[in-house]
């Protein structure tokens, strides 16, 4: 089993990817930390626990982390997400808060699990890179410990996803992201927008997975998410961002991944946020960032449908 840390700003597309390590019945979740992104960090954590009382998981941890990006404010995405983050689809629901480690901070969780299992953990970030970008600063070491650091985020070939150049989670926290790809980390993988658009969920998909209680949840986060997504790109579907970086972590070779130095831009007035990568190598700088450029969407989609559509383990 594979030791994974998730670290989430828990949106629609967060809790599928915690869904997805639940139930693949290949990993050993050690606690999912939380970040403000999506949504403020507080609603992240009560979504993240929602999700788990869905799973009917209780004993993973949840870990509340930073409440805001190192030098920024916060911006949210109610319009993608809905207020509540999950599409409204658990609006009602009352999560229960005894997973919550109230005598913890994302990053330090994440620091004593790397201390506690040098070289095993890998790390999947699906929301910004501020608990991230903590942790190296209170513990650098962490860079060589960790086992890998798989982050979503980023587009190298491609435009943004809100603005013509950024994506999302590169955008609210730019100096997180700036901090944590300069780190040094011997294997950190990009699943940037450049894949995670190519595996889009459909209502097809959903309804192979029947009629149980999380496929039900499935259909109902995912269905506004659906509808934004087609005013936008012109395709009914929920484009997987973050169960993807989590099914790299899992199975890495439904990617095919290329090595350059990437940096993020953090003082432009048009392009903060945007993931530079210098495929010719013209600033003769060291390769720093394992970047996906493809994937095999389909093979994908349906471990990603047979995992959801297990009977409870």
């Amino acid at each position: 089993m594979k030791k994974i840390m998730l670290d989430v700003d828990t949106g629609i597309d967060d809790a599928l990817g915690i869904l997805l390590a639940l139930r693949c019945g290949e990993v050993e979740l050690l606690g999912i930390s939380t970040v403000n992104g999506n949504v403020s960090v507080d609603t992240a954590t009560a979504n993240t626990c929602k999700i788990l009382d869905l799973a009917k998981n209780n004993t993973v941890p949840v870990i509340r982390g930073a409440h805001a990006p190192l030098m920024r404010k916060p911006v949210f995405e109610h319009r993608v997400h809905g207020q509540d983050g999950l599409g409204g689809a658990l609006k009602e629901v009352i999560p229960s808060t005894e997973r919550i480690r109230k005598d913890s901070f994302g990053p330090d969780f994440l620091i004593e699990q790397v201390q506690k299992y040098p070289g095993e953990i890998t790390l999947v970030a699906t929301g910004p890179l501020t608990n991230v970008a903590l942790a190296i600063s209170k513990y650098p070491a962490i860079v060589h410990e960790l086992k890998e650091l798989v982050i979503m985020g980023g587009v190298v070939r491609g435009f943004g996803n809100v603005t013509p150049t950024a994506e999302y989670n590169m955008f609210v926290d730019p100096e997180a992201a700036k901090l944590v790809l300069g780190a040094g980390f011997p294997k950190l993988r990009l699943v940037g927008l450049d894949v995670t658009r190519r595996a889009l969920l459909t209502d097809e998909h959903i309804r192979s997975m029947g009629d149980s209680p999380l496929a039900e949840y499935v259909a109902a986060s995912t269905a506004d998410y659906m509808l934004r997504y087609y005013e936008r790109n012109g395709v009914q579907a929920c484009a997987m961002h973050d169960p993807l970086a989590v099914a790299a972590a899992i199975w890495p070779k439904l990617l095919t991944s290329e090595r350059y130095y990437v940096d993020v831009e953090t003082k432009s007035e048009l392009c903060d946020g945007q993931t530079v990568c210098d495929f010719q190598n013209r600033l003769q700088r060291a390769p720093n960032v394992d970047v996906c450029l493809e994937v095999d969407a389909e093979q994908f989609l349906a471990r990603f449908v047979n995992a959801l559509s297990q009977t409870e383990q």
